[in-house]
């Protein structure tokens, strides 16, 4: 019996997890259908970059006719009210609020226009460990699981992994003082060192990122690595938020991962 409930609940996973692939959220003002339009074609786009891996397709071209007609491929959608909790003051207000859209794809569809565009879906997925290291001046440490210095940028960093469809494993501060990481040191230690950190937690791969701020651009200068089959990928860009480099950092290692090329 205890045999039979858990491959049941690993079965469960496993769709529950397939089933998250094909899901996409984003924000809208109100609920309104031309909005809800909009957020379609919106997680439309997402949902085939992460069922793919394609990070290429994001504002690719070929993608206008699918989104412009994007509520055929949905199954299903809810909202949830951002301001949950804040009395609705009036009937303007009602049509300004703020709204998370969650909404979900025929999987039969999306494979579809995958094979329509040269793609598949790629299901199986390795678990990543990630380490970053943040550079503001003065300041550098390594974005951890446990400290709260670095709450912002490891709700950011899930967020992106959730976005792409990843599992990200973040090193604890007890790891980081063991294997004596620190951010100016990250970039120079080889990606086997930095697997013994998060091994145990279940990491299969080590994604390693340094964002550096520079004021002349306001933005983050960053720099990625990942060694994958023997070989060593880099992909570097400037001026951007943090939120939008672990997007790309994470989306660039799910390419590579996916097969569908290197990072931009």
């Amino acid at each position: 019996m205890a045999l039979v409930v858990a491959l049941a609940c690993c079965t469960m996973a496993k769709a529950r997890a397939a089933d998250d692939l094909y899901r996409a959220q984003t924000v809208l003002t109100g609920q309104g259908e031309a909005n809800r339009m909009i957020g379609f074609a919106a997680c439309l786009e997402d949902v085939l970059i992460k069922v793919s891996g394609a990070l290429k397709l994001a504002g690719d071209p070929r993608l206008q006719p699918y989104k412009a007609r994007a509520s055929e491929f949905v199954k299903a959608y809810r909202y949830h009210d951002k301001m949950s909790g804040t009395p609705v003051r009036d009937e303007q207000g009602t049509r300004d609020r703020p709204y998370d859209l969650f909404v979900d794809f025929d999987d039969q569809k999306i494979n579809g226009i995958l094979s329509e565009l040269g793609l598949k879906p790629w299901l199986s997925r390795p678990v990543l460990g990630v380490f970053v290291a943040m550079e503001q001046g003065a300041r550098t440490y390594v974005v951890s699981s446990d400290a709260r210095a670095s709450d912002l940028q490891r709700d950011a960093l899930l967020a992106a992994a959730d976005k792409r469809g990843l599992r990200i494993i973040l090193p604890d501060e007890a790891a980081l003082a063991r294997s004596s990481l620190t951010g100016p040191g990250l970039a120079t230690r080889p990606s086997s060192a930095l697997a013994q950190a998060v091994a145990d937690q279940g990491a299969e791969l080590v994604l390693i990122g340094h964002l550096r701020w520079d004021d002349a651009d306001l933005g983050w200068a960053t720099d990625w690595h990942f060694d994958w089959q023997g070989r060593p990928y880099r992909w570097q860009f400037r001026g951007v938020t943090f939120d939008e480099a672990f997007r790309r950092g994470i989306g660039g290692a799910a390419q590579i991962l996916s097969g569908n090329g290197d990072p931009l």
